[in-house]
């Protein structure tokens, strides 16, 4: 089989189900950068600081592939089975960001992203996370979506995962977290 289908030539897609829309359709828009924030996930995990973690970045990353699969369905065309969402994976996000924010000193103000590149990637993660979640709530607004309101819930709990992961990272990295200081 090869790599390439030609289908896409004209600049449409097909969803699951087998509706053909335009590549710049909202579901492509909130599925491509939920792929992307995939990536970046990937990317946080290869970083060897988070080698304690890499059960629960695989874990995120295959939710990850799960709400890409319900983004890309037309849900009033497919009879095809989809992968599932649970209210237990926001659990588990939210117990991991527990535990990790036991351990960090108490946030007082904002900080800039940054201090070490290991951490810089978990903030792009952080900020695509929140694109994604955006355009989700758009996609949800003009258009069925499968478990829609647990697809955001579930993106907005990860972004807040990322951000308790970015301050774990600076703390077991030994770099500085530098506070935001607004100038007034």
């Amino acid at each position: 089989m090869k790599i390439y289908t030609k289908t896409g030539d004209k600049g449409t897609t097909a969803l699951i189900g087998g509706t053909r829309v335009a590549k710049s359709h909202l579901r492509i828009e909130a599925y491509g950068t939920v792929d992307e924030l995939n990536s970046y996930i990937g990317l946080v995990r290869d970083q060897e600081v988070n080698a304690a973690r890499l059960d629960i970045l695989k874990e995120i990353q295959d939710r990850l592939f799960t709400i890409g699969a319900l983004l890309a369905t037309d849900p009033e065309k497919s009879k095809m089975k989809t992968p599932d969402l649970h209210e237990e994976d926001v659990t588990l996000l939210e117990q991991e960001i527990d535990l990790m924010t036991a351990d960090v000193p108490p946030l007082r103000a904002f900080v800039l992203p940054g201090g070490h590149q290991s951490v810089s990637f978990c903030h792009v993660a952080r900020c695509v996370c929140r694109r994604a979640e955006r355009l989700a709530i758009s996609l949800q607004e003009v258009a069925a979506v499968a478990e829609g309101e647990l697809v955001v819930k579930y993106l907005n709990r990860l972004s807040d995962y990322l951000f308790a992961l970015c301050r774990k990272m600076t703390q077991e990295l030994g770099a500085e977290e530098v506070v935001w200081k607004p100038r007034i």
